[in-house]
């Protein structure tokens, strides 16, 4: 999925200042944003308070929507650089198209997992005939300086791993929960969960002290360490905990992310990251000139122009804030 802001900014984000490095139960609102005509999602990262969690560095959050009379999501061909990008549903489907030649459909609970590398550009839509509801998130990890530029791929998982206890399971996305791996190629050490719980369910998630966390409740009513979660709404949880409590007071649908805090400063702009305002400046020449990020064939319509990349504030002293 794509950042399509056009007012967009580039942002700093990473680094061990932004970590907490003590449990904390830090609510995040979700900022609402328009993604084309007939998706809306709630951004929960980047957020005013919470640049990334771990190497988690975009979180959007949409549906569930009725789109049985609406073409549903229609994202145009869009370049990224440096990250991965995990697409996750619970209801209905999105057909993924890229510059490698990729032509997949994605359904509930596989994992669509997209490495940008150097340079890569994709689409993203709803299907002709597609399912009534549509209901998921869209994820971006950040790339670590040693592995930003490998060859860009795509891998599409329909059988992920499951951790269960009583009134729990819990899907494996990226990275290990409880010893439990998920199939997708990680880069940094990092936890991605899709969980369900059944009403009345009280359970204790197993973590790492040495990772942060947070939790994006997806659907119904549940407590998270103590805190009632919305769907929509974002927890953020620290360091330091071995052990997560959870109760849900309906069926409800919560994501778990967390890893080890990202070290190195990034810079973000649009739907590229970085490390310097020279890199972003190149991709989007790069973008704009029609090279680089090779070509998306077979959506029907052209590429999303990308945003101005504002001067470096001069107070920036070299760095972009």
């Amino acid at each position: 999925m794509s950042n399509l802001d056009r007012q967009a900014t580039p942002s700093v984000c990473g680094g061990r200042g932004f970590v907490v490095a003590e449990p904390v139960r830090e609510l995040l609102a979700p900022r609402r944003v328009q993604l084309g005509e007939s998706t809306e999602v709630r951004r929960l990262l980047p957020n005013l308070g919470r640049r990334m969690v771990g190497a988690w560095a975009f979180v959007d959050h949409y549906g569930p929507d009725d789109i049985a009379d609406e073409p549903g999501m229609q994202v145009p061909p869009h370049p990224h650089m440096g990250l991965q990008t995990v697409s996750w549903l619970h209801d209905g489907e999105v057909l993924h198209r890229d510059s490698l030649g990729s032509l997949q459909t994605v359904r509930p609970r596989e994992l669509g997992l997209m490495t940008s590398g150097r340079a890569i550009s994709h689409s993203e839509e709803s299907p002709k005939d597609h399912a009534r509801l549509l209901h998921g998130a869209q994820l971006w990890v950040a790339l670590p300086d040693a592995h930003r530029s490998v060859e860009p791929h795509f891998q599409h998982h329909t059988d992920l791993p499951v951790v269960t206890a009583p009134g729990l399971a819990a899907t494996v996305i990226l990275g290990e929960l409880d010893g439990t791996a998920s199939p997708g190629t990680t880069y940094t050490p990092i936890v991605g969960a899709d969980v369900t719980l059944t009403a009345g369910a009280q359970a204790r998630l197993p973590l790492d002290p040495d990772f942060e966390y947070a939790v994006l409740t997806m659907s119904g009513e549940a407590e998270v360490d103590g805190v009632p979660v919305l769907p929509g709404s974002m927890l953020y949880l620290g360091c330091g905990r071995t052990e997560l409590p959870l109760r849900a007071v309906s069926d409800a649908g919560l994501m778990l992310l967390g890893g080890e805090p990202f070290e190195e400063e990034l810079v973000m702009f649009w739907n590229w990251i970085g490390r310097t305002h020279e890199e972003i400046a190149q991709a989007r020449e790069d973008w704009m000139n029609g090279t680089r990020f090779g070509e998306v064939k077979g959506y029907d319509g052209p590429p999303i122009p990308a945003p101005e990349l504002p001067p470096v504030p001069l107070k920036a002293r070299g760095r972009v804030r």
